[in-house]
């Protein structure tokens, strides 16, 4: 069989590790032809995988609309395709071949609803792709999700029926060498392993901070894997760390052996508010970490059962700060 897998949106973080996850799956199925449409990502070429790469679509929206709907149904009946896999959130239109989608994108499901000169990416997600979405989930055959919450808001949004779907957790591979264990002689450590983007809500993190300073607290850390200059968002807050003196370091990027050793040393802090899954939940709870994570459904699901977990309200910066000064506490004595 000859299946072509689209995803020319996917460049980095988690789209990229799926899009990656699919290709070393596809490379061992020998009984299949597989066929990869990307953008920037480089996929090498095997003997039953061949790779499409049109870098080009990134240069706009303009440019990734002119792809989806005037050459990627072109694609597939040039290359006498019998099967497609889109793990871009939308399927490809104008063909008559099976289509298993998969979503994961949040924006169109999540409650908090976003103005149009809020942030007019999201607005533009939540009130017009989200009807392109919709509709590819009606005319997929199969849909899969990484989240119950997700599959019940897409069968409500899109009125399809749950036996569409396939539900399917990110594959984790993680070798656990040391557990959560506190130090009652280092310091009191935070951890919070993301991206700048605005939605991940460092800010919350950085106004707790400043709270527990006007409080006389400092007997703490917290660590950043930013820089602080990804964006303008970023360094404001930097800029605001420095000032205030608050103790939060930026760290930068590390890599995943890293990031495990401070599950097993630190309390994982998530307050971020849009998330299909949220990887470093599952991650942190299998290393037994604490964890205060943003009360939402995706941290509900993820945790459920997790004895070791405190939810706050990601917009109160004053219910983080007091669930910071109970660990900072506990762990003091």
């Amino acid at each position: 069989m000859k299946i072509m897998v689209f995803d020319v949106a996917a460049e980095s973080g988690g789209a990229l590790t799926i899009l990656n996850q699919y290709y070393d799956s596809a490379i061992k199925d020998k009984d299949n032809e597989w066929i990869f449409v990307v953008s920037t990502p480089e996929l090498k070429e095997t003997d039953n995988v061949k790779v499409l790469n049109y870098p080009w679509i990134k240069k706009s929206w303009f440019h990734r609309l002119y792809f989806d709907y005037l050459i990627a149904n072109k694609l597939v009946k040039k290359n006498k395709v019998e099967e497609i896999l889109s793990l871009q959130n939308v399927v490809v239109s104008k063909v008559k071949v099976k289509q298993t989608l998969y979503l994961h994108q949040p924006l169109p499901f999540i409650e908090k609803r976003y103005g149009l000169i809020e942030n007019f990416k999201f607005w533009l997600y939540q009130n017009i792709i989200s009807k392109i979405i919709y509709k590819s989930i009606r005319e997929a055959d199969e849909v899969i999700v990484q989240t119950k919450w997700i599959m019940e808001a897409a069968t409500e949004k899109a009125n399809v029926k749950k036996d569409k779907f396939i539900l399917k957790q990110p594959e984790l591979n993680v070798s656990i060498k040391t557990l959560y264990t506190p130090d009652k002689n280092s310091e009191n450590l935070f951890f919070y392993p993301a991206s700048g983007l605005t939605y991940k809500n460092h800010e919350v993190i950085v106004n707790a901070c400043k709270l527990l300073k006007h409080k006389g607290i400092s007997n703490y850390k917290v660590l950043f894997t930013l820089k602080g200059d990804e964006n303008k968002h970023i360094k404001k807050l930097k800029q605001i760390v420095l000032d205030e003196n608050l103790p939060i370091e930026f760290i930068g990027t590390i890599d995943i052996d890293t990031v495990y050793e401070y599950y097993s040393k630190s309390i994982l802090i998530f307050p971020s508010y849009i998330e299909t899954f949220g990887l470093p939940m599952l991650e942190a709870k299998m290393h037994e970490t604490p964890i205060l994570a943003s009360d939402c459904a995706f941290s509900k699901e993820i945790l459920d059962g997790y004895e070791k977990v405190e939810f706050f309200d990601p917009f109160d910066h004053q219910s983080l700060a007091n669930m910071m000064l109970r660990n900072i506490i506990k762990c003091s004595f």
